[in-house]
């Protein structure tokens, strides 16, 4: 039975390889060695990295592994993590019961039939952004003219958030998921946003509305400061992962000819390979963190209560006892099970809403622009490295 062992070189996070939709080529290769292998984090903590699919799906689905960033020696990976994860936590750095009960206080705005509801709406969106976007122009930024706004437009709708604050929740947004930014950066960043949602908050007891703040206000059972922290959570979740997946979707279609045109000849696919997408995009790199509260046996490896564990799903979407073939988009893939919105009590709330955004965005942007492709060569295209959710600066594109 293996046990801890000091730090090794591999460091977290690794250096990426050739290609920028792949994970690091040193979290493959210790896929191959181990069900997890020691790692340094960013402040030289050490930590347990996870790469396998079904070692995945044990860490995020055992209860001995623990989301509760209070807990002695949880992984914080980067300086930002740390500091929303022990100073303001939401209910996903949380267990059960604590967990579940702030969850469920959602769990209905996120149901498939609530969310099929908002298609009608979210198609006029995309629509409008792509008329504004071609008005006198053959050239865009594809992120910035449509896959930005477009979850940001919905998450306000949803919220109760006036979208013309967009900005400025952006550019907080941009501040706490940035691994690379200092500590007092992050801080202004966390005030700013936190102070913005308590205000916001507070005026829907004398302003309601038909969105989310206001109804968990209308109920009383929480405290203003606790509606503001899920509101950050969702207004952060609900524009960053969708905007980044849906252009870097796009990117690796484009990438990837043929399987475009497979999908531009068969739009009713599009639900199975928003599937595939996210698979093998997993834009979550930093990957998902959890300690142990026990000692836990993963295959031969001994990891100790009070170890943390940091699991790749990335990596773990392309392990080939899983998926054959990993690397390779397919668009014919069955990609039942993937791991890119978690597994276990703490996966992705939002996940009906993102999966129907991300279907309303690339059905209409084939469909209205079929000579899509990029304005530049792909190797001027600067990828999110430094930031948690990974996806590209900029997409400029021409049709």
């Amino acid at each position: 039975m293996a046990t801890a062992t000091p730090a090794s070189p591999l460091q977290h996070p690794a250096p990426r390889g050739g290609c920028p939709f792949a994970p690091p080529p040193a979290y493959q290769e210790a896929q191959q060695h181990a069900p997890a292998v020691r790692v340094a984090l960013w402040d030289g903590a050490p930590c347990w990295l996870v790469t396998r699919y079904e070692d995945a799906r044990t860490v995020l689905s055992d209860p001995r592994f623990s989301a509760d960033s209070t807990h002695p020696g949880f992984p914080f990976i980067s300086a930002g993590a740390r500091q929303l994860g022990t100073s303001n936590p939401t209910f996903i750095r949380m267990d059960d019961p604590e967990h579940n009960r702030l969850r469920r206080m959602l769990t209905g705005d996120f149901t498939l039939r609530r969310t099929a509801r908002l298609r009608p709406a979210i198609q006029r969106i995309a629509d409008d952004l792509v008329d504004r976007m071609t008005d006198g122009r053959d050239r865009a930024d594809l992120v910035a003219d449509f896959a930005l706004p477009l979850p940001s437009l919905v998450i306000c709708l949803l919220l109760g958030v006036p979208y013309e604050d967009h900005a400025f929740f952006q550019e907080c947004s941009r501040d706490l998921l940035n691994r690379e930014a200092g500590l007092d950066e992050i801080v202004a960043a966390q005030d700013r946003l936190v102070d913005y949602l308590d205000t916001l908050t507070a005026t829907k007891r004398d302003h309601p509305d038909d969105g989310i703040l206001s109804r968990l206000v209308a109920e009383g059972e929480l405290p203003v400061e606790e509606i503001g922290s899920m509101g950050r959570l969702l207004l952060i979740a609900g524009h960053e992962t969708t905007a980044n997946m849906t252009s870097l979707s796009i990117l690796d279609l484009l990438r990837n000819p043929a399987q475009l045109e497979r999908l531009r000849a068969r739009p009713e696919t599009t639900p199975a390979a928003v599937e595939e997408l996210l698979r093998h995009l997993s834009i979550v790199h930093s990957g998902l963190t959890r300690v142990a509260v026990e000692d836990v046996e993963l295959g031969d490896v001994l990891i100790k209560a009070g170890e943390g564990v940091v699991v790749q799903i990335n990596t773990a979407n392309r392990d080939e006892h899983r998926y054959p073939d990993p690397d390779t988009l397919d668009l014919d893939r069955d990609t039942r099970r993937h791991l890119a919105f978690g597994f276990g009590v703490h996966q992705c709330l939002g996940q009906p809403l993102a999966r129907l955004e991300l279907e309303i965005a690339l059905e209409t942007l084939l469909r209205r622009l079929p000579g899509l492709r990029l304005a530049v060569p792909f190797e001027e295209i600067r990828f999110r490295n430094e930031m948690l959710i990974y996806g590209v600066q900029s997409l400029p594109v021409t049709w």
